[in-house]
């Protein structure tokens, strides 16, 4: 008789204490996959399939009749710790080339009654959709991890988890799913090349693992270990809780191969500009290039790419600027999303604010929205012990239509994981031709992210750049503490940043100032309330003062919220404001706002409609003083109009209405986004966007079809016209492209 060795391994008092016991093949039930200590911490079990899983959906070899599943999920939402309504049952797999996660999901309402309505790859639907989600932290580091989502459609979503963050979807691995159905529920099936992740050396391997399940048409979130309730990283979200996941054992890798990608792409396009000089009228044109990523260790990637073209990518969306700061636009290319966490520093998000940013991939291959080419960059991003490393470094090119000469650009990114939640690090950047005076450009800092508890946080900075020409008022510091309970929440918030403080590959949208920021909130949950979820009252507080010590911002505010359990939502917020204007401000290009002091207020009020509902997003409407006048706001976001689960329309709008003694004005963007999805890997995209401040009317429809695993052909046509001459005749710009690439893995 053949035996299979099995280790169960538990933390009874802390100390790991593993059984090693035979248990012969020819058993008719093997043992459960899953063990629980005394501190209620799950083990779970990855079992051998020497000849592997076929991915069909379809849960009917010997393995799930003779494996024990894990089941027994448990409520976050809507009644946290209380067994799921609704079975799932689990099965994690392995052999010498894949990781295998099959889901059996039991429903007790008929498929009618099912969310799902997305089968788009990485859509922001995917999550509001019926779906399960699971990650695996693979260096087993309780911070980091990557993530998969399935929908009863077989829509997907992938990404990375840095530091208990989403990183973005942008990260596109290779992997195998298929999603099935049987009498009484749907299957998941999915296969996770060893190639397409990143783990510790040495074959026997110990990851962390948790799934969610989302039940939505009850607007249910379920996972496979109970998880602290965290404001904010509850629900869904609560899935990026990477250090409250399983002990996953069992798994035993193959030997460290090559793992080399090699990623060639070749181009057409027809373009016209004219605002280029000379003006450019349907020029055909041409480009060839590739990527290459090789895995360098098991847990060390080096990505190169030469000739890099990023004309697939979506068009940025527009948006209002009622301030005299700059706006933020999000970075789309795939080369600097992926990884992008590693490169966060001193606990500033990836979507911009008052935080500076030390590195911003935008400064990179763009310049007043203009295209600069990118000659060749290479990163190199991984783990070495308990170190997290990330370095970039890009030639860019130079451009005649901006004066951009040819620049390098570096950046340099440590961290050292410390206690069980915590981290400090560093952050160097550097561009060699300085924007703004003659010379190098240099930035630097280090930085402390600690998590006390599921609940406590604290992130720290202090960074400093280097300028030709300045010497003085150049740095920045940070220090913020958070306590985020589900039922209590407060936050403190100290930043400084300097006159000079320039970080020229980063993003920096006001200076000279230092702020203090703090707030409250208080999220009961009602018992008595059948249909309400949770209400919140917060309130907070926010405070400028520039370099010379005056009040130079000031931003009072409290709102309450109720969240049903339907996930419809109605919100509240009161906000008194004051702005000292040390020069005059153009808010608009006929109206001017007087230097001086200027208090205002206003109310706003808002209503969501769930994903549930054919007709979703946020309605709000703003009414209040502003400056010396009066401001009303009507916008319309987040919003999903279904017609059938191939095709939807994204509608949104935001409308402003400024009445002020030195003139009246209108704002308006309206944009809309309509999808048809073939299959989960082939879409057709339609961005269509009208701007009123810039008088424009701009358009961009993308075709995308990955063809073969990591392989895609692109078609890609973009315009934008000036809506003030001649009803929207006046081209200013066009391009049609058609992009192939083709991934070759060794």
């Amino acid at each position: 008789m053949t035996y299979r060795f099995l280790v169960n391994c538990a933390r009874p008092f802390g100390i790991a204490a593993c059984v090693l016991a035979a248990a012969p093949l020819a058993l008719a039930q093997q043992p459960s996959m899953v063990s629980l200590n005394g501190d209620g911490l799950a083990t779970i079990r990855a079992v051998q399939v020497p000849n592997g899983l076929q991915t069909d959906g379809v849960l009917d070899e010997a393995h799930y009749r003779t494996v024990s599943p894990i089941t027994d999920f448990v409520q976050m939402e809507p009644n946290p710790g209380a067994p799921s309504t609704e079975k799932t049952e689990l099965w994690i797999a392995y052999d010498r080339k894949n990781v295998y996660v099959s889901v059996r999901c039991w429903d007790s309402t008929p498929e009618s009654n099912w969310i799902a309505d997305e089968m788009r790859r990485d859509s922001m639907n995917i999550p509001r959709n019926e779906n399960v989600a699971w990650f695996f932290d693979t260096f087993h580091d309780k911070r980091n991890g990557f993530i998969f989502e399935v929908t009863p459609l077989g829509g997907i979503w992938d990404g990375q988890v840095t530091d208990e963050r989403p990183t973005g979807a942008d990260w596109n691995p290779v992997w195998t799913q298929k999603s099935g159905r049987f009498e009484g529920g749907w299957t998941v099936e999915a296969a996770i090349p060893f190639k397409s992740i990143r783990y510790r050396p040495g074959a026997a391997q110990v990851w962390g693992f948790n799934m969610r399940r989302s039940i939505r048409w009850k607007n249910e979130e379920t996972f496979m270990t109970k998880l602290p309730l965290v404001a904010g990283s509850s629900g869904r979200a609560a899935i990026f809780q990477v250090s409250n996941g399983a002990t996953l054992i069992g798994l035993e890798v193959p030997p460290g191969s090559k793992n080399l990608d090699i990623k060639p792409y070749a181009l057409s396009q027809l373009t016209s500009d004219r605002s280029a000089r000379p003006a450019i009228s349907n020029d055909v044109d041409g480009d060839v290039g590739f990527d290459v990523k090789y895995g360098v260790t098991q847990n060390l990637t080096a990505d190169f790419t030469y000739n890099t073209d990023f004309a697939q990518v979506e068009a940025d969306s527009q948006q209002v600027n009622l301030t005299r700061f700059s706006l933020f636009f999000p970075e789309k290319r795939e080369f600097f999303l992926e990884g992008q966490g590693i490169f966060t520093f001193g606990g500033a998000g990836a979507s911009g604010g008052t935080v500076p940013l030390l590195f911003f991939s935008r400064r990179i291959g763009l310049n007043q929205g203009h295209v600069v080419p990118i000659d060749a960059g290479g990163r190199l991003t991984g783990k070495i012990g308990r170190f997290t490393v990330g370095t970039i470094g890009v030639r860019a090119g130079d451009d005649a239509a901006t004066g951009t000469p040819s620049t390098n650009f570096l950046v340099a990114r440590l961290k050292r994981d410390i206690l069980r939640r915590s981290s400090i690090g560093a952050m160097i950047t550097r561009r060699s031709v300085s924007a703004v005076a003659s010379g190098p450009s240099d930035t630097y800092g280090v930085d402390a992210a600690l998590g006390l508890t599921p609940f406590v946080t604290v992130n720290t900075y202090w960074a400093r750049t280097n300028t030709p020409g300045v010497t003085h008022d150049d740095d920045s510091y940070r220090l913020q503490a958070n306590y985020n309970g589900d039922r209590y929440g407060l936050d403190f918030d100290r930043l400084a940043v300097g006159d000079h403080f320039n970080p020229e590959v980063g993003f920096v949208q006001r200076d000279d100032f230092v702020r203090t920021n703090a707030g409250a909130r208080f999220s009961p949950r009602p018992q008595s309330i059948d249909v309400v979820r949770k209400f919140t009252w917060d309130a907070a507080y926010d405070h400028f003062a520039n370099g010379a010590g005056f009040m130079e911002s000031r931003d009072v505010n409290a709102g309450f919220r109720t969240e049903f359990q339907s996930s419809d939502g109605v919100n509240l917020r009161v906000s008194r404001q004051y702005e000292l204007l040390e020069t005059p401000f153009a808010i608009s290009r006929d109206v001017t706002i007087p230097t001086g002091g200027y208090s205002f207020q206003d109310v706003q009020v808002s209503g969501e409609f769930g994903n549930h509902r054919r007709l979703s997003g946020i309605v709000s409407l703003t009414r209040g003083s502003f400056y010396t006048g009066d401001r009303t706001t009507l916008g319309y976001s987040g919003g999903r109009l279904l017609f059938t689960n191939r095709f939807s329309f994204e509608p949104s709008a935001s409308v402003n209405w400024i009445d002020l003694p030195q003139g009246s004005f209108r704002t308006s963007i309206v944009t809309n986004r309509a999808t048809f999805t073939v299959t989960p890997r082939m879409f057709v995209s339609g961005l269509l966007q009208f701007n009123s401040s810039n008088r424009t009317l701009s358009s961009n429809l993308r075709g995308r079809w990955e063809y073969q695993p990591g392989s895609e052909l692109f078609l890609v046509y973009t315009d934008e016209r000036n809506t003030e001459i001649r009803a929207f005749r006046d081209l200013r710009n066009r391009a049609f492209v058609v992009k192939v690439n083709r991934l070759l893995r060794f």
